[in-house]
């Protein structure tokens, strides 16, 4: 099942395991089933800390399923399907933490989930795809807390492989997460965050630290490129830098394959994020995650302290300010859209494509990403339409050359979407306007990925900077905004060129002028504290 590389690897980790570990697998006679003994088999050959029994499923029990135990104790996780692709990392580190191996995770999180407070026990159920760059963070988060506290209880679901069940319960987005039977969550999501969905008295605690921190000299609101970026430079400089996040990472955790980052042929947005948020940490950068800001209150003078106000009530206190917040997937603002959104209206092509393989689908916009999506999608549905709004696509020559060789793809241009149709539980359709003949036709598919462009994340800054007409900060070419000691850097900004690489060097440039403002407006005895 594994080459020889990955079994060398395996091996490897493998040494790490401090306690013998059983692997149950439930199979039956299928394909599936005879490949997922020979994975398990592989493994069971790479350490003597490893045993294998095989039984034919029972009544209740899904097939081709596994558990990872460690004997005598209820410690352990199952995996519904073959945990190979993205997730394959998911299954090391599950062999590894149930074996006793330490999880790199900080102390403090590991006894918030040991303290956890629960009533009976927590069922959760991950379904995830092999081809989601999304996945792994949640079942590997849901995996390490089901080891660490015994009335936690995880299986991880490969949907693609069990779509009786998937249509059973309408899922049509990746990661879905069940708790109890009921929807507990959608998307991305770490360990810290589903600590604060289940731990009630976590919001208050963590506002309470937060308005205990002393006040910084540069604070930098959002943790994509340009803010990881800003915090490095403003380190480097020796002075009290924090970082708040609403997500670690922002954007680009949504992006799959990266090409055009300098010196770098290629990576994916998480393996990216990685390495910032590393980066960050080997400078004194007091990094506070999940914290979303509501509200600005500049300071009063130039040498005074700007306001950042947040969501759970704390309040952070800085001499100047780095705004770095980003953008999201612009919506379609059209009937049905809410209403179905992961239900069949979807914004990541390479997360929920495998759980549209064999249907009809819709793209929503003709440029790079819309028409990089359609011929992903071509590869898994039976047929894909790309709608969009201008006379033209606007995406590069090469991609469209691929796009107009695929048999199973229809480009409309001068297509308008007017709505989305469904039966009430999912997508059935769309309708759009022929803006040429100014008629309205309708579609019948199953799947919508929007793909047209973004909005910056500004809404609370409204009446506070000024803001350009589409929303973004308006910045000047030392990155500063319209109130003295706030700058910002990146998608969020005037800036033209949505890029990560351009943000990076937004980034730093506004820390270097937020390092330049101290010092012509900061006494020598401010900038030595």
């Amino acid at each position: 099942m594994l080459d020889a590389g990955l079994k060398a690897q395996l091996k490897g980790y493998l040494e790490n395991l401090r306690t013998p570990i059983e692997v149950v697998a439930h199979t039956d006679d299928g394909a599936k089933s005879r490949e997922l003994v020979d994975l398990l088999e592989d493994i069971v050959a790479a350490s003597d800390k490893v045993s294998l029994s095989v039984h034919q499923g029972g009544d209740g029990v899904r097939v081709p399923s596994f558990d990872i135990v460690r004997p005598g104790s209820d410690v352990g996780v199952t995996f519904a399907g073959l945990p190979m692709g993205h997730e394959f990392t998911s299954l090391v580190l599950a062999l590894l933490q149930v074996g006793g191996h330490p999880p790199r995770v900080e102390a403090e999180v590991i006894e918030q989930i040991k303290a956890l407070e629960i009533e009976g026990e927590l069922h959760f159920e991950t379904y995830f795809s092999l081809s989601c760059q999304n996945c792994p963070d949640v079942v590997q988060a849901l995996n390490l807390m089901s080891v660490l506290n015994p009335k936690i209880k995880h299986v991880a679901i490969d949907g693609a492989l069990f779509k009786d069940e998937v249509e059973q319960r309408q899922v049509m987005a990746v990661p879905s997460v069940i708790l109890n039977g009921e929807v507990f969550a959608q998307g991305r999501m770490g360990v810290e965050e589903i600590l604060a969905k289940i731990d009630t008295g976590a919001h208050q605690r963590e506002a309470a630290k937060i308005n205990a921190k002393s006040e910084y000299d540069v604070l930098v609101v959002g943790g994509g490129p340009a803010g990881a970026s800003a915090a490095v430079y403003a380190a480097r400089k020796g002075i009290r830098t924090g970082v708040l996040a609403e997500r670690f990472g922002g954007q680009v955790l949504d992006t799959m394959g990266i090409e055009n980052f300098i010196s770098v042929p290629h990576t994916e947005g998480p393996k990216l994020v990685t390495a910032l948020e590393q980066h960050v940490k080997d400078y004194d950068v007091d990094v506070m995650n999940l914290q979303k800001a509501v509200a600005l209150v500049p300071a009063a003078s130039a040498g005074g302290l700007h306001e950042i106000r947040l969501e759970n009530g704390a309040t952070v206190r800085a001499r100047t300010v780095v705004l770095s917040t980003g953008a999201r997937w612009r919506n379609m603002g059209v009937p049905g859209e809410t209403e179905y959104r992961n239900k069949g209206v979807a914004y990541c092509p390479h997360c929920d494509g495998p759980l549209f393989k064999g249907k009809r689908v819709s793209v929503i916009g003709g440029g790079n990403s819309g028409v990089e999506a359609a011929i992903d999608l071509a590869g898994l549905a039976s047929h894909v339409t790309l709608l969009e709004f201008a006379a033209e696509l606007r995406a590069d020559a090469v991609l469209q050359r691929k796009l107009y060789s695929l048999s199973n793809v229809t480009v409309l241009t001068n297509a308008q979407t007017t709505d989305v149709k469904g039966d009430g539980s999912k997508v059935v359709g769309l309708s759009y306007k022929d803006r040429i003949h100014d008629v309205v036709h309708d579609i019948e598919l199953e799947g919508i990925f929007v793909q047209i462009g973004l909005v910056p994340n500004t809404e609370w800054l409204k009446g506070t900077v000024d803001l350009s007409k589409h929303g973004e900060i308006e910045i000047n070419a030392r990155g500063e905004t319209s109130i003295p000691g706030v700058f910002a850097a990146g998608d969020v900004t005037t800036v033209p060129y949505k890029q990560i690489v351009i943000a990076m060097g937004e980034g730093s440039k506004a820390a270097l002028s937020a390092f330049d403002f101290l010092i012509r407006n900061s006494t020598p005895v401010d900038i030595a504290a």
